[in-house]
């Protein structure tokens, strides 16, 4: 896309991204565009990568073999307010096609620390508790994001690594952060068991790590020990960092 090529050639963090569907629409008497054509759509770019595009697989049907690019098989995703999963493709753009640079280029690491919260594994045995570890992850994003000194990225971009084998140095590179917190979450006999790592995405090391288990009744209090855990790990670090480069505190 020409403006995500502009964006990635300028000096402006912004990275644009793009959802593309293909399917009927109800147009309003306002103007407005409606149905599940333009919803897939909305949702498909709330979960794509930083200026990268992410398409259905209808889309992905009558584009193979024609565009000068390779496609990602992101497998079937879950999308918010749509009743059946979606089968999404990342597009790649080949080496040494016009979309290669556009596409293939990483956010730059914001000027302050920066962290990605990967879905949590749900180790319970029941499929039904994955919207529980989803959700004790979209709060401990929540929480995070309450310190402005830490730059946190947003559950939809996390997300999109749901299910895949990652390597942390490639989801720091793609988010543009340096840090990566991956979990698990246990529950079971009115327990819950959470684990998590902090992994410094740019040297691949583990900069911390602990294991928080409560009462059910004491979820809240969990998410923010895990929370106030994770940030006093990456503020000594950004102090560090501040005082080498001889910068206030």
């Amino acid at each position: 896309m020409p403006i995500q090529d502009d964006l990635a050639s300028g000096s402006s963090p912004l990275r644009l991204r793009v959802g593309l569907n293909l399917g009927d629409v109800i147009v309003g008497q306002d103007g407005e565009l409606y149905g599940d054509g333009t919803n897939i759509a909305v949702r498909l770019e709330g979960i794509a990568d930083p200026g990268g595009i992410l398409i259905s697989e209808k889309v992905y049907s009558e584009v193979q073999g024609k565009l000068d690019a390779d496609f990602e098989d992101r497998g079937e995703q879950q999308l918010k307010n749509i009743a059946k999963p979606v089968h999404a493709f990342a597009v790649r753009a080949k080496a040494h096609s016009p979309l290669s640079e556009g596409l293939s280029a990483a956010p730059p690491l914001p000027d302050k620390p920066s962290i990605a919260v990967l879905p949590f594994e749900n180790l319970s045995g029941d499929p039904e508790q994955e919207y529980f570890a989803d959700e004790m992850v979209e709060q401990i994003i929540t929480a995070l994001s309450r310190f402005k000194w830490l730059f946190v990225i947003a559950r939809n971009s996390s997300f999109t690594f749901r299910g895949r084998a990652v390597d942390i140095k490639e989801v720091g590179r793609r988010l543009g952060v340096r840090y990566v917190l991956e979990g698990s979450v246990r529950k079971a006999s009115g327990k819950v068991r959470i684990t998590g790592q902090l992994i410094d995405a740019v040297t691949g090391e583990q900069a911390w790590a602990d294991r928080f288990e409560r009462d059910l009744t004491d979820v809240f209090a969990l998410q923010d020990e895990m929370t106030v855990a994770v940030v006093s790990a990456i503020h000594p670090l950004y102090i560090d960092g501040l005082r080498k480069a001889g910068l206030p505190e």
